[in-house]
Formats: C-alpha cells, sequence, structure tokens
C-alpha cells in the first residue's frame, strides 16, 4: 500500500509526540508499505527521513483554516493514496477516498465556552460549530477510528453516534528520549522540593484552581509548571505574579526531554488536576521516571494509572489540599505504590502502538 501520514503537527507537543513515535517506530516494523508524510514547511525542509519507504510531501497547510478545506485535499488527492492516516480530527472533509483517524479526545464537545478562546464570542460560537461538524464527518467517512483510551472510546460513542466496532483503542506510550540525562542535573539542581505540572494552562487543565487551592497549604514546597507558553499560561503568570516574584509559583516554559525528564525524577509529585483528559501521557511519563502521580479521579487518568496514583476531587478545594498534604507528610508511605506504577507503565509503549496501528492499515 501507499500510505499518507498527516504529519503537519510533527514539531507540536502531544499529538506531535504521537506523531513522531509514530513514524519512527513504523519505519523499525514496516519495510514493505510505503509511507508519504505531508509537513509543513519547516519539517519538510529539514526532516530527515527514517527509512527508504518513507517520502515527503510540502503541504504547508495549518490545521484549523479554511486553507485546509480547500487546498488540502487537492494536495492528498495528487497521490492516489491507498489509504490516508489523518491523526488528528481536524481533516479536510471533501477528501473522498479511504482514510482513517485518531481521536485524541472530545474536551471541545465537554467545554464549549468563550474562555477558551482568545477571539471574540461570535468567530468562537462559529468556529465552534465548525469544530462540531468537521469532527463528525471525519468520524461519520472514516474506514476505522483509533480512539487513545477507552474513555475517548466512550466519547466517540456517545456523542458522536459511531458504532464500537468501528473503533480500536490504541494506547500511546513514552518517549525513548524522555531519560535522565546527568549532563543537566548541575544546571537545574537550583528547581527542588516543588510539585510538578507538565502540560499546557487551557482551562480545561483546572489549573487556576489548583493554584488557588496548593497556595492554602501550609508548606515550604513549589509549584513547578513546565509547558510551552501562550495565551493561557500568560493570563495566569499576571494573575499569580506576586506568588511568582515571590519564587512560590516558577513558569519554567518548555523543556526538553532531558531536563523533562529531571523534573520528573526529582519531584514531590507530578499533579494532574484535569477536568477531562483524552490519555494523560504526563501520568505514564511520570510513572516511567519514578515519580509520585496526584491525579483528578477522572476516567481517563484512572484508566492509565489504576490503583497506582493517588487520587482528589477537582473541583474540591479541600480534596485537592487533603492530597498534597497528605504526599508531604508521608511520601515514604507511597514507595510501594512507586514501584507498581513503574511496572504498570512498561505495559504501554509506542512500538506496541504501531504495532497495532499497522494492523489497522491492513485491517481497511
Amino acid at each position: 500500500m501507499k500510505i499518507g501520514i498527516d504529519a503537519r503537527l510533527w514539531s507540536q507537543t502531544g499529538v506531535g509526540r504521537y506523531i513522531r513515535n509514530l513514524v519512527f517506530e513504523l519505519s523499525k516494523i514496516d519495510k514493505e508499505n510505503s509511507y508519504l508524510l505531508f509537513l509543513r514547511k519547516e519539517e519538510f525542509q529539514t526532516l530527515k527521513l527514517p527509512g527508504k519507504n518513507f517520502s515527503k510531501k510540502l503541504a504547508d497547510v495549518r490545521w484549523h483554516s479554511l486553507a485546509e478545506q480547500i487546498k488540502y485535499p487537492a494536495i492528498i488527492a495528487d497521490e492516489n493514496l491507498d489509504l490516508m492516516h489523518f491523526t488528528y480530527f481536524s481533516i479536510p472533509i471533501f477528501y473522498n477516498r479511504p482514510y482513517i483517524v485518531t481521536i485524541h479526545d472530545l474536551i471541545n464537545h465537554h467545554f464549549p465556552t468563550g474562555e477558551a478562546s482568545t477571539k471574540s464570542y461570535p468567530f468562537y460560537f462559529l468556529k465552534q460549530k465548525a469544530y462540531k461538524i468537521i469532527i463528525k464527518i471525519s468520524a461519520d467517512r472514516a474506514k476505522k477510528i483509533i480512539a487513545v483510551s477507552k474513555s475517548t472510546k466512550d466519547d466517540v460513542m456517545e456523542l458522536l453516534g459511531v458504532p464500537e466496532q468501528k473503533i480500536k483503542v490504541i494506547y500511546e506510550g513514552v518517549d525513548k528520549e524522555l531519560t535522565l540525562n546527568k549532563t543537566d542535573a548541575k544546571s537545574l539542581s537550583k528547581f527542588n522540593n516543588y510539585f510538578l505540572f507538565v502540560g499546557n494552562a487551557y482551562p480545561h487543565k483546572n489549573l487556576d484552581f489548583f493554584i488557588h487551592s496548593f497556595l492554602q497549604i501550609k508548606s515550604d514546597a513549589k509549584l513547578l509548571l513546565v509547558g510551552k507558553e501562550d495565551y493561557f499560561s500568560t493570563r495566569l503568570k499576571h494573575k499569580f505574579k506576586d506568588y511568582i516574584d515571590a519564587g512560590k509559583i516558577i513558569f519554567f516554559g518548555y523543556a526538553s526531554n532531558e531536563q523533562l525528564a529531571y523534573f520528573y525524577n526529582n519531584a514531590i509529585a507530578t499533579v494532574i488536576p484535569s477536568l477531562m483528559e483524552g490519555f494523560g501521557l504526563p501520568a505514564l511519563e511520570a510513572m516511567s521516571n519514578n515519580c509520585l502521580v496526584i491525579a483528578a479521579q477522572i476516567p481517563s487518568l484512572f484508566e492509565i494509572c489504576g490503583e497506582n496514583a493517588l487520587y482528589f476531587d477537582p473541583l474540591s478545594s479541600a480534596s485537592i489540599q487533603e492530597a498534597l498534604t497528605e504526599v508531604l507528610k508521608n511520601k515514604n508511605k507511597y514507595l510501594k505504590l512507586l514501584e507498581n506504577a513503574k511496572k504498570r507503565s512498561l505495559n504501554f509503549s509506542f512500538s506496541k502502538m504501531a504495532k497495532e496501528t499497522l494492523e489497522v492499515y491492513k485491517s481497511v
């Protein structure tokens, strides 16, 4: 087969990590099919292909844009593919050849508030309508849907009306590059005695409420937030400026794999206060790096962590404070839990993800 992979989000966090690992792992296990990566300009110019059966094509079209619906389908159609894999729900709805789509979450269905947009409300309203139309069409026309968790699968069935047999749950894994590099330890040693948060600051991440709750506990522990800076993180910085100036809250910004591994390995715990997650990759990364996970009691995080995390009610300040205080007082109590969490993390891998994805390609 000639298989196309939508790799326009290659350099992004989250979905980008999914795409990169999928491509590299497929290059190890599949020498029969040929793959064509659709890339934006910067990645098209710089990306070194992972195998002889991989090629690339320029598709400098931004996701969630009008050009994606008008220009992108023609770019793909020119290649006469046997199968196209859209690695993100935002697809050109006029593309009419066989494809599969990966749906990472349906968070916008659950949290459709203007607070999650930097645009004016009328523009946001139209954008929200377009999102729902596109993801519904994406799901209906796909030959197969890959969901990154059972929680996401249930959402796709309920909210998009997709039959169960059309959906395949394929879990993600931990990036092999997310390992501790001793050479970085000295430059990062100034960061100590902190709870760690990894990710963006979108409203559904519940960071505003969590930070207010964190500031209520009596402790000299700090809160270290790692993630790409955007409109939402800037808004939080302004709101908690006094605590940032006092060193109580630290916005580190983007971290390399080596830096992130250091932060996981040296944190009191990784905290995930989200109201919803499609998968919860930071939880898995933390477990694989021997870091205790304190997580919101939501389905997807329990699906990943099982009994190997400490849970709290993300809508209760008292519950959040109780969980943080408990760990500060009795961290040694959770050593066995850490050991079990590490073992559980070994059940998830990007190599396994690629093998199961290849089976989906073959099945359609």
